[in-house]
């Protein structure tokens, strides 16, 4: 049985159909890549591999270093806490136009105790909402900078990260995801993985009247 967490991505994945280029499917993977589904199945507790993962299969080594991202950095607490790190994922996701990865950590997001304004705030890259703490908005001003412009990024946006209360621990490791995700979100779209609704499905469970907001609405400040 899924795990709560994964009941409905669960529920909704089925045979993958990438727009641009085939994926791995389970029922064709090879014996190595086989061997590392299993252990992905085992190790989260979802009966389906996502299809992110069935595009690194294409690699088998690749596949298994993404695992481990994901079993050590990506689903666990770490420095940020989930929250935070669906937070990011989502808004960083959505500033590269990823539908598909916006949706998913979107879900997480929301699962993980992410309220609808947050959700909404992550989605639309609003860093002046009033879902975010202090914090927060320090935090995805600086990730919205890694993205668009890493070059630029100098010792004064460190502190200001320190000043909003950020350990140089936690601001690392915003570094790591922004810009796994800026791979993550690439490898997604070129490959052409469609959205799979995940926030649509979570919503229609929750006795909340909230909308899933629009991807891609930019920042206009």
């Amino acid at each position: 049985m899924p795990t709560p967490e994964y009941r409905i991505p669960a529920e909704r994945e089925a045979r993958i159909e990438a727009a641009n280029l085939p994926v791995i499917d389970e029922a064709h993977a090879p014996a190595e890549v086989e061997r590392l589904y299993a252990h992905f199945r085992e190790t989260f507790g979802r009966p389906q591999v996502p299809g992110i993962l069935q595009c690194f299969a294409t690699h088998p080594p690749l596949l298994q270093h993404m695992m481990g991202l994901a079993e050590t950095m990506l689903f666990t607490a770490g420095a940020l806490g989930r929250e935070n790190k669906e937070m990011l994922a989502t808004f960083v996701s959505s500033q590269n136009r990823c539908d598909y990865c916006a949706d998913s950590h979107g879900f997480f997001l929301r699962s993980n105790g992410g309220s609808p304004d947050l959700l909404a705030a992550a989605i639309t890259c609003d860093v002046h909402s009033n879902s975010l703490s202090p914090a927060q908005s320090a935090l995805l001003r600086f990730v919205r900078k890694v993205t668009d412009d890493s070059a630029a990024i100098a010792p004064e946006d460190i502190q200001l990260l320190r000043e909003a209360g950020w350990t140089d621990l936690q601001i690392a490791e915003a570094i790591h995801l922004t810009a796994l995700f800026a791979c993550f979100n690439r490898v997604v779209n070129a490959f052409g993985l469609p959205s799979q609704n995940l926030l649509a499905a979570f919503e229609s469970t929750t006795t909340s009247n909230s909308r899933v907001p629009h991807l891609h609405r930019e920042d206009t400040a």
